[in-house]
């Protein structure tokens, strides 16, 4: 029998899912199947509407080797698993003679601990475990929560954090789930036959494809144990995340509260001396933390590195201690020594870290209203590392809705440890860049409009003149308005301000409910609006009229005092290159391509995307951001945006009417 082709397979995946092939899918398909078949990599652009997962999907079926997909949001993950795989695997199972099979793969903290829930939670104070159904209120919300969790568990057949709906809350969940380093090992453990975590690692061995989470992909190339099956394929979807993803999962972090955390675990399990030792270093560090101001530490100052060097010398001597004592009067002892010790081994690679000093690393201190100070501490660049652990043995495919900026994928590429597109080496990653386009016609349902006759917008700067114009906006758009804002601050003033001038709209804010629920109520209403800040630029999908006017308030620039940031900024410049363009302006274009992508969801969708900051019309790099966005029909000119905004308005009314 021959061999099914790549326009068949894709046809009757299309046909399954109830779509209608699209030339940018077809393109897709092709590009990511001539990848997988050399070996090589590729970056793909699909705007929103391309059908970019069955234009990924299909191919690596096809190819019969274990795929690994790794995207960024839960939506995403279940998307894929709950229905994209499902519909796809059938329609190509007659075709292809073989029905592959795939499972969702997550770090172990995302699912229920056996263990904890039966045996109960390391107690800090006292010996042993404690029951932390017992120890917490019934009437409390963490008693309720802890409850509806043992119930849960009665039923749940894969333990996993995100099938339980409601949610419950970060504390919550904490005292039922354990980190890879506080887990006993399945062999250890008394529930270790029946643990979710390890059943879930066993699905994915015994799959086709496995879809994992951008965190989990980076802890399995940072940390060298492998957490993820053996693969020959990797596609990283919602590409444009994965960097900042990987800087998450490397960065260290030392706070008083946590390290007392550690002092207390330990001092039951070792001896007088050693838990001493440990309680004197924890009280030194925590007197330099009262005194810490924000900003980021070029050098470590002398008494801040003594104080780690003597929490790394005595955590060290714990870390020893535990490993040779044993205590039968502690409950359950075995536990209580694996808390202790993740606890306390994690105070150790801190200050380890921040201790040698590596020039790829940047330190800095962080105040927070709530939890106090803390140290952290991340890498420079995550560009060496992915270069090195992501594209070394398999063929690689990243996709997104946003890669190309400025016109081209290097800003992106250099990024992810990619040398500029074309270059030759025998050490450099072989990737070519393909944009497939979007099936929307941008010029034609979309205006990109730049408040140039503004003032230019000073950091924490009044703005009346800004609020006037969005206040003009929104009346005009007849409500129907996402408010993207580039501080919380900015986004609580606005929306203050704007309910009581146009009490008409109502005004929903970030962080008054969940999102879901905020996203919800939006859809539902046209005539409210939604205000919120990074995860609306990215999070939001309302196709159809509630949605005709996104607004940013101004460009989304790093702050100059994120000590980070300015740490990348400032590398590149002493490298002789344009550190502004390299960091700030690929941040700032990277979210207004995100946030702009908003507007339209669907073919039938219309609307403007309003930036109400003069700097994108007027500044030299203007042109760069532009070139990242969708290409709208572009103006400076108010009045014809408003007349735009109440004829789309009128137009949505008359439907809404019919």
């Amino acid at each position: 029998m021959t061999k099914p082709s790549l326009p068949e397979l894709l046809h009757a995946a299309v046909t399954a899912v109830g779509g209608t092939e699209r030339p940018g899918q077809v393109a897709m398909a092709e590009a990511v199947a001539e990848a997988i078949d050399d070996g090589s990599h590729l970056l793909v652009q699909a705007g929103t509407g391309t059908g970019k997962s069955l234009g990924y999907l299909v191919p690596a079926l096809a190819h019969g080797e274990r795929v690994v997909v790794a995207t960024a949001t839960l939506a995403l993950q279940r998307q894929l698993v709950e229905r994209d795989l499902p519909r796809t695997v059938e329609s190509l199972h007659p075709l292809l003679r073989r029905r592959p099979e795939f499972a969702m793969l997550k770090g172990r903290s995302n699912y229920l601990c056996l263990h904890r829930l039966h045996e109960g939670v390391p107690q800090d104070e006292e010996e042993g475990l404690f029951d932390q159904f017992e120890a917490a209120a019934p009437t409390s919300k963490l008693g309720q929560d802890l409850l509806r969790v043992r119930d849960w568990a009665d039923e749940t057949e894969n333990g996993d954090r995100d099938d339980l709906t409601p949610g419950i809350s970060d504390r919550a969940w904490a005292q039922v789930s354990v980190s890879s380093r506080e887990c006993l090992g399945a062999s250890k453990c008394a529930y270790g036959a029946e643990c979710f975590a390890e059943m879930a690692r066993e699905r994915a061995k015994l799959s086709d494809v496995v879809v994992t989470n951008h965190a989990l992909l980076a802890i399995d190339a940072i940390e060298g144990a492998p957490v993820l099956p053996q693969h020959e394929v990797l596609i990283v979807d919602e590409a444009h995340e994965l960097v900042s993803r990987v800087t998450g999962v490397a960065t260290g972090e030392l706070t008083p509260g946590q390290v007392n955390r550690a002092v207390r675990r330990a001092a039951k399990l070792v001896n007088e001396k050693a838990a001493d030792q440990l309680q004197t270093a924890a009280e030194g560090f925590e007197r330099l933390m009262e005194l810490a101001l924000p900003g980021r530490l070029e050098e470590i100052p002398e008494d801040l590195g003594y104080a780690l060097m003597a929490l790394r010398d005595a955590c060290r001597t714990v870390i020893s201690a535990i490993g040779t004592t044993r205590d039968k009067s502690v409950q359950d002892e075995d536990a209580v020594r694996k808390q202790a010790l993740a606890a306390v081994e994690n105070v150790h690679d801190v200050a380890e870290r921040i201790t040698n000093g590596s020039e790829w690393d940047v330190v800095w201190y962080e105040r927070h209203d709530r939890f106090g100070a803390s140290l952290r501490v991340a890498p420079m660049s995550v560009s060496g590392l992915l270069r090195e652990k992501l594209f070394a043995d398999r063929s690689v495919v990243l996709t997104s809705a946003t890669l190309k900026l400025g016109g081209d994928f290097n800003g992106v590429g250099a990024s992810l440890g990619l040398a500029p597109e074309g270059t030759e080496g025998d050490d450099l990653p072989k990737w070519k860049g393909i944009d497939v386009g979007s099936p929307f016609d941008y010029r034609k349902q979309g205006i990109l409009y730049v408040a140039r006759h503004l003032a230019r917008p000073a950091r924490d700067g009044d703005r009346g003149d800004m609020l006037d114009e969005l206040t003009e906006l929104i009346q005009a758009a007849g409500g129907r308005t996402l408010g993207l804002f580039s501080s919380m601050r900015g986004a609580q003033l606005a929306a203050e301000e704007l309910r009581s001038r146009i009490p008409e709209f109502p005004i929903l804010l970030q962080g008054e409910e969940t999102l879901g629920e905020l996203i919800k109520n939006f859809a539902a209403d046209p005539k409210t609006c939604l205000f919120g800040t990074l995860s609306l630029w990215q999070g939001v999908d309302v196709p159809g009229p509630s949605c005709q006017l996104v607004v940013m308030d101004k460009i989304p620039f790093p702050r100059p005092d994120d000590p980070l940031m300015s740490a990348r900024q400032k590398a590149v410049e002493d490298a002789g290159g344009n550190g502004f363009m390299a960091v700030a302006a690929t941040h700032a274009a990277l979210l207004m391509a995100q946030g702009a992508g908003r507007l339209v969801r669907a073919s039938g969708d219309r609307g403007v995307v309003a930036v109400l900051d003069q700097r994108l019309a007027n500044a030299r790099y203007g042109g760069y951001l532009k070139a990242s966005l969708p290409d709208f029909w572009y103006t400076t000119d108010r009045n014809q945006v408003r007349k735009s905004l109440a004829a789309i308005d009128a137009l949505a009314k008359q439907t809404e009417g019919d």
